[in-house]
């Protein structure tokens, strides 16, 4: 009975057609193979961003591995306009951006999906460590069960259109467990390395950001304003910093940057780093309504941050504790337990 009942679950599923977004890494090729193994129709298809012949052939190695139909979509030119630019015009302003966060709302989960639609997919599958939950006021975004590998952080900015369309086969899977599987079904991408966070940038992100913006000198100065010295680009700097600002009697931290009058702030105090009220922007609710504030949540401030309890109120929050480093530019991401509420941008 329960193998009749899974052959009719995987006929049903093999007319619908999931068009899986192929990067060629572990993650992308084992989700694939979970849908395929599940009665999917799958297509791989690898999102063109940059020129990288070598991870697009190895993309295509993989989908033959799979024996899976493979095609490309070349969204360099959106990938440009969109996030490359808006990377450094923000970085221009003395902000700190997650780029990739923008890149999932605007092409991974929204070109993506709308290019795939138009070849009537009935899904599109993302590699993505995060589970989705379907219930009646919609659909959930949850932390994946590999909480080292959990990727929600990055996702806070989709919407209800898109989780609708959107498979994780991922979720329920630690990153070794993927491991696991690529090893235990003979694909290349087992041995891959992790790709890394930013894809455009190739070394070290300041040299990046010197070929792309102009030095425009400026002071280094204390919170009182006296000039302590001098700097090539407020850009070049991120809160919290300590190495390689060039000034001695130190060591001293970088605790604000004032773009107007071009002036790198610092401090002799590492607690002038800690602050307990954090206000945001540009504010996302997965659910596509906010909370009933006051509300008590967990927040992550950057990608890295162990997430800390606060009050949230509609623009922001008060933590129970103080935090450090809070940087203009960030992502600040709310969870109630597991559930991901939404986010904005610190300002």
């Amino acid at each position: 009975m329960f193998v009749l009942m899974d052959q009719l679950k995987k006929k049903h599923l093999m007319n619908k057609k999931v068009i899986m977004a192929f990067s060629g890494g572990v993650d992308s090729s084992v989700s694939a193979l979970i849908l395929k193994n599940k009665g999917y129709d799958v297509t791989a298809v690898y999102m063109r961003m940059i020129d990288s012949p070598v991870l697009e052939k190895r993309a295509k190695d993989l989908a033959k591995e799979l024996n899976l139909s493979f095609f490309v979509f070349d969204f360099r030119k959106e990938f440009k306009n969109k996030i490359i630019n808006y990377f450094i015009e923000e970085y221009k302003k003395g902000l700190t951006p997650n780029p990739c966060v923008l890149c999932n709302k605007e092409i991974k989960f929204g070109l993506f999906l709308k290019e795939s639609n138009k070849i009537k997919a009935d899904f599109i599958g993302s590699g993505h460590y995060v589970k989705v939950a379907k219930k009646e006021d919609g659909f959930h975004l949850y932390q994946a069960k590999d909480k080292l590998k959990d990727q929600s952080y990055f996702l806070w900015r989709l919407n209800q259109k898109q989780l609708k369309n959107i498979i994780f086969p991922l979720n329920n899977y630690t990153k070794e467990e993927v491991i696991n599987i690529a090893k235990k079904n003979n694909l290349t991408s087992a041995k891959f390395k992790e790709s890394q966070e930013v894809c455009f940038v190739k070394g070290i992100n300041d040299d990046y950001l010197r070929k792309n913006i102009k030095s425009k000198k400026g002071n280094i100065v204390d919170k009182s304003g006296k000039i302590l010295g001098s700097h090539d680009g407020i850009w070049l700097y991120t809160i919290g910093q300590r190495k390689g600002i060039g000034l001695s009697g130190g060591p001293y931290w970088v605790i604000d940057k004032k773009v107007k009058k071009n002036e790198l702030v610092v401090s002799l105090k590492e607690e002038d780093l800690l602050k307990k009220e954090v206000k945001f922007k540009k504010v996302n609710w997965i659910i596509g309504k906010a909370p009933l504030f006051p509300i008590k949540v967990k927040a992550k401030i950057r990608y890295g941050h162990n997430p800390a309890y606060g009050i949230l109120n509609k623009n922001k929050i008060f933590f129970d504790k103080n935090q450090r480093s809070v940087t203009k530019g960030q992502s600040i991401v709310f969870y109630k337990n597991k559930e991901v509420l939404g986010g904005g941008i610190i300002i």
